[in-house]
């Protein structure tokens, strides 16, 4: 693995939970930067967590607090389709696109991928 790879973490983000999302998704994305733990983070918006952070302005602050602190957002446009929340999230500068392809060749090449 090379060393820019190695230096970076993606977390997938399906647990809808907004306890789960503050507590643990957006505290360890933001921390990881700030304590230098990573140089890159991108977390993946994808299924219900498009939904949740599209309605919830608590997780919303915590998403701006993030991306604010250098927290890559992207998100599955599938799920955006089919939840009618492209534009929504299009707003909040998610950028979206197919995420299966990418999502594999994470895994395949072992790169650090946390799933939540």
């Amino acid at each position: 693995m090379d060393k820019e790879k190695k230096d970076k973490l993606y977390i997938l983000w399906t647990n809808a939970d907004p306890v789960t999302a503050k507590l643990m998704v957006m505290m360890y994305a933001k921390n990881s930067l700030k304590n230098g733990w990573w140089k890159e983070v991108t977390v993946v918006v994808w299924g219900a967590t498009v939904k949740l952070l599209a309605e919830n302005e608590e997780i919303q602050k915590e998403f701006f607090e993030a991306r604010e602190r250098g927290v890559e957002f992207e998100g599955c446009i599938a799920c955006a389709q089919e939840l009618d929340l492209i534009e929504k999230m299009e707003e909040l500068g998610v950028r979206l696109r197919k995420w299966g392809p990418p999502l594999t060749e994470v895994i395949k090449n072992g790169e650090h991928l946390i799933t939540i």
